[in-house]
């Protein structure tokens, strides 16, 4: 599951104050005070620095800092759109690209008070990267609270595209520049629960997050992959300390991704691409987000 953005929206209710006196037989009842209805749109957003950017438990920052950003528009009806964008660096640039801009819309449904259903689509880009490197990926997400406690269900199936197809077979393919597959296209598949428990009485929440992904086994047009050993699990531990608009949060996040497993995705699939360097190893990630 992708490192996420947090998103607050506030609502003012004026809340009418009668104070009751002795009626007669000739008082006359008092219109009630107008309650103002919450706004059909809310905008919400969040800026963010993470000591690494990892998706799907993969660094996309080379394992360095990452300063991350995003803004959702959202109907009190359920459809929203946003935009959420991150800096790369080594693995993560896609064929030369800097940046991450990822393009969301969706639909919200409130299924009962505990529980939603949320589908949409990410459209993930890399601007200044090399051709070949934008894919789609729809997604479905189940939430339900119990008391302090929130637990997510989620899939994202990105159905065939070029770029998340096996161009190379290994990463001594990549390193010669010259495809293997050309024009290669494949899917991917990624299920994944998060939970949440808000500690009673206190700024914290603890946070747990699992997640499988299926997809090719090899690397894309650019090096890269979604999932480039064929399918593993990622999964973090953490958590977030908020205060007012401003959340600290520590995870440790983890993959089942091996050294020695990786080590056909050689020189692309490692720190600073020189062969050296697992960056899907266990790491502890230091973020700060401000929502607004």
């Amino acid at each position: 599951m992708k490192w996420y953005q947090a998103a607050v929206s506030v609502a003012f209710f004026a809340l009418p104050i009668a104070v009751e006196a002795q009626s007669t037989p000739n008082d006359k009842a008092e219109p009630a005070a107008e309650t103002a209805p919450p706004p059909a749109l809310t905008v919400s957003g969040s800026a963010a620095i993470a000591s690494d950017y990892r998706f799907r438990g993969v660094s996309q920052s080379d394992k360095d800092m990452a300063v991350q950003g995003g803004i959702t528009v959202s109907h009190a009806s359920g459809p929203y759109a946003g935009a959420w964008a991150s800096n790369l660096a080594g693995w993560g640039t896609f064929g030369g690209a800097n940046m991450e801009l990822d393009l969301i819309g969706g639909y919200k449904a409130q299924l009962a008070d505990n529980a939603a259903l949320d589908v949409g689509l990410t459209w993930y880009m890399y601007p200044g990267g090399a051709d070949k490197t934008d894919f789609a990926e729809p997604y479905i997400k189940l939430t339900g609270t119990a008391g302090a406690a929130t637990l997510t269900a989620g899939a994202a199936y990105a159905p065939e595209q070029q770029a998340i197809g096996k161009w190379y077979n290994t990463g001594a393919d990549a390193a010669t520049g010259v495809y293997t597959n050309p024009g290669d296209k494949d899917d991917n598949l990624y299920l994944w629960g998060d939970g949440a428990l808000a500690l009673a009485g206190m700024p914290f929440t603890a946070k747990a997050h699992v997640g499988h992904s299926w997809g090719q086994n090899g690397l894309g047009p650019n090096a890269t992959a979604v999932s480039p050993t064929g399918e593993y699990w990622d999964w973090s531990l953490g958590v977030d300390a908020t205060y007012k608009n401003l959340t600290f949060n520590v995870s440790y996040v983890d993959t089942d991704i091996s050294t020695k497993e990786a080590t056909y995705l050689r020189p692309s699939f490692s720190t600073g691409q020189d062969g050296t360097g697992n960056i899907a190893g266990g790491t502890l990630v230091v973020s700060l987000t401000a929502a607004f």
